[in-house]
């Protein structure tokens, strides 16, 4: 019974980020550049693990490429990010910098890289180069990882992110909150 909670619990969350994730991903946005979905990927991957967050870029990159007419962008400029950004947080025990670097390696430098040939073969764009949508994309994860770090952070240092964490049924590594005020 604990586990149908806990999983429908993570369900509703992912639907709640995916729902934000379409709403916010307008603001702040430039072609190749979208900070939002960034903030989105690393706040799932904390909250619920790296292939719930694959799960919500993706999710979020097709509703956005039929809904909005965005190019497929949306999934290569979001997918890699999203899972690694989940990775190396369980990785280092849950430090909130490395759901950031997941994020920017993934999406800045694996994303970007892998946007190329998307772009040029399926897509017709032609006079680009292997490192065209790396500028952008790093900015843009940049960005997007520093307000989903601000955002945590905080919920982290009043107890909220290890109380989310534990309703989630996902491992909690803030353990100094667990029973002041997150137990509350």
């Amino acid at each position: 019974m604990l586990r149908q909670k806990s999983t429908l619990y993570k369900t509703i969350v992912l639907a709640m980020l995916v729902a934000v994730g379409v709403v916010i991903s307008p603001i702040l946005r430039i072609e190749g550049m979208c900070p939002m979905a960034h903030f989105i990927n690393v706040t799932c991957a904390v909250l619920l693990g790296p292939w719930y967050s694959l799960l919500c870029a993706v999710l979020i990159g097709v509703i956005r490429m039929t809904f909005m007419g965005i190019p497929p962008l949306a999934l290569t400029g979001a997918v890699f990010g999203a899972c690694l950004s989940g990775i190396l947080y369980r990785a280092s025990n849950g430090k909130l910098i490395f759901a950031v670097l997941g994020e920017v390696i993934g999406t800045g430098i694996i994303g970007a890289v892998a946007s190329y040939p998307v772009m040029t073969y399926l897509w017709g764009k032609t006079g680009l180069t292997w490192m065209f949508y790396v500028p952008s994309f790093t900015m843009g994860t940049l960005i997007g990882g520093s307000i989903a770090y601000i955002f945590l952070k905080a919920l982290s240092r009043n107890g909220m992110l290890a109380k989310f964490q534990l309703s989630l049924g996902a491992k909690v590594y803030d353990k100094p909150h667990i029973g002041t005020k997150a137990a509350d």
